[in-house]
């Protein structure tokens, strides 16, 4: 068991029987009355982030989890196959589970989150950012705007992503996984 004042940004721990990963706290004491612990905590299952506030030095439970590295090998009609990078050994996981799958390369390092104790894989993280080519957009037209104009680009994933207007077919560009987002283009 361990408390409030335990909290630090990734812990997992278990609340209202699921399990959660805290996203950001700030312990708040405030001129009158008890300190208390404002969190956001990100849901391992949904993915959905709650508000919850604990009363300092609540006792709560923290639980186990692995980060494991894998490599992303294929998909087929079933889900994802990784295999692990140290034992070889191949798994299968749901598309479900996976962080923006759209941007997932063969051969791409990924880690999986893995509860500890029941061995159930929790999450599949992407790197916080990919290089990948850009397999067809629309040509930009010099002089058609003013301001920062973006372009719909159809990557080599399978996914889109918005561009500025001077990217073009065959460019590769390094994309934020996180934001699902352009970031710059790559030189060869």
């Amino acid at each position: 068991m361990a408390s409030t004042a335990d909290f630090r940004n990734g812990l997992v721990i278990e609340f209202n029987n699921d399990l959660y990963a805290i996203v950001q706290f700030q312990h708040v004491k405030p001129g009158k009355g008890p300190a208390f612990v404002r969190t956001k905590l990100r849901n391992l299952k949904t993915g959905r982030v709650i508000d919850n506030t604990f009363s300092s030095g609540t006792r709560i439970n923290i639980a186990r989890v692995e980060r494991r590295p894998y490599q992303y090998l294929y998909k087929d009609d079933i889900g994802y196959y990784f295999m692990h990078n140290e034992t070889f050994e191949q798994i299968h996981v749901d598309e479900a589970l996976i962080d923006n799958p759209e941007f997932l390369l063969e051969g791409q390092r990924v880690e999986i989150v893995v509860h500890a104790d029941t061995e159930n894989i929790l999450s599949v993280e992407l790197p916080p950012f990919v290089v990948t080519e850009v397999t067809y957009t629309e040509r930009g037209v010099k002089g058609d705007t003013a301001t920062n104009a973006l372009k719909q680009a159809k990557i080599e994933t399978g996914g889109t992503v918005m561009v500025p207007l001077f990217i073009n077919t065959g460019d590769k560009i390094r994309i934020d996984t996180r934001s699902k987002t352009y970031v710059e283009r790559v030189k060869n």
